[in-house]
């Protein structure tokens, strides 16, 4: 009954994180590329802040950078964006940058 029950959950949650990372993701991109490319350059490769590139990204953990995206960096102009975004939003962000796969 366990695997049963635990297959049934996984099998409900997964279309909806697919849905909602699809629904989201032209609006997390454009959030990215405008807002964050006001101080990482345009293209992500580095400005007043530091580059946002898989290369840079890389010695990062992926919750070290969700940490970032949502508290921001105090003492720097990194401004926290969890008034303005969810946990799993600053996830897919972090993930898409870390592979360098942003749409």
């Amino acid at each position: 009954m366990w695997p049963s029950l635990a297959l049934a959950s996984v099998a409900a949650i997964v279309p909806a994180v697919a849905a909602r990372a699809g629904g989201d993701a032209a609006r997390l991109a454009s959030l990215v590329r405008q807002d964050c490319g006001s101080c990482h350059g345009l293209t992500l490769k580095g400005g007043l802040g530091k580059p946002l590139t898989p290369e840079h990204l890389q010695s990062w953990s992926r919750d070290q950078l969700v940490g970032i995206i949502l508290d921001g960096v105090p003492g720097t102009p990194m401004p926290p964006w969890r008034p303005l975004l969810s946990e799993p939003d600053a996830r897919w962000i972090a993930e898409r940058l870390q592979q360098g796969d942003l749409p």
